[in-house]
């Protein structure tokens, strides 16, 4: 396990949790958070959160950029051009040609605008980013963002901060089926066992944010999924048994007294 580590473009990690950096009290308990929890990559709203900003609250200051990957989101973007607009900033000012995408369709639902998601991806993949993708658990639309030079794909478990857990596994386990690029479950995520099954199901990682930050005990549940997802990929990696529609003795019938 200790060889375990995936490649994202042109970063390994060792870590296959990602943790979001809001909705924490503080930026203190959004470090030890993340420390607990082991990640080696942090995604950042770059619309939200001030990190360059040096009259406030910094989050630079608690976690070095030079120990932890960040990873600036489009969070809050229901357009391509914003989307574009936002990252190009973040390039500018901090220069992360690593990013996340998010174009959303919905304020309700946070369901991704996939049209849009499809056509920003082709135009940062053409810039030179390495774009990792939120999108939705259709296999044919996830394809398409591999096509168009996705780095990651990065579908939804249910919707973003709901706490639902992941909806459909057959969805997620054809687009892991079809991929050549890493796939990272984002959005729905509620505690460790639902990325448990996600890297279980063959996932290359687990994105997780709320469901830390929500936790009566966030620094807890940090290192409980940390815990949950190494637990996950052991599973997946030994190789699960095969399901029965009957039992089966769990020791042989032969020479009983």
């Amino acid at each position: 396990m200790k060889k375990d580590s995936f490649r994202i473009a042109n970063k390994v990690l060792k870590s296959r949790l990602i943790v979001g950096t809001g909705k924490y009290r503080n930026f203190k308990e959004t470090a030890a958070a993340v420390k607990a929890s082991g990640a080696e990559m942090v995604t950042v709203a770059v619309r939200r959160v001030n990190i360059l900003d040096k009259k406030k609250p910094v989050l630079m200051d608690y976690l070095n950029p030079k120990k932890i990957i960040y990873l600036p989101n489009t969070a809050g973007c229901f357009t391509s051009e914003d989307a574009l607009r936002t990252l190009r900033l973040a390039r500018e000012i901090g220069g992360w040609k690593m990013v996340k995408l998010e174009v959303l369709g919905d304020k309700k639902t946070l369901f991704p605008n996939m049209i849009e998601t499809i056509k920003s991806t082709k135009v940062l993949a053409r810039e030179g980013f390495k774009v990792l993708v939120y999108c939705s658990d259709d296999p044919l639309l996830a394809k398409k963002l591999e096509d168009v030079g996705a780095s990651a794909i990065m579908p939804l478990a249910s919707p973003i901060g709901s706490g639902l857990g992941i909806q459909n596994k057959f969805n997620l386990s054809l687009i892991l089926k079809q991929a050549k690029i890493p796939v990272i479950v984002d959005a729905g995520i509620g505690t460790a066992s639902d990325a448990t099954i996600a890297m279980e199901l063959g996932c290359d990682g687990v994105l997780v944010n709320s469901a830390i930050a929500k936790a009566k005990k966030p620094i807890l549940m940090a290192n409980s999924f940390k815990n949950a997802v190494i637990s996950g990929r052991q599973s997946f990696l030994a190789g699960r048994m095969k399901k029965e529609y009957f039992g089966s003795a769990s020791s042989p019938l032969k020479g009983l007294i």
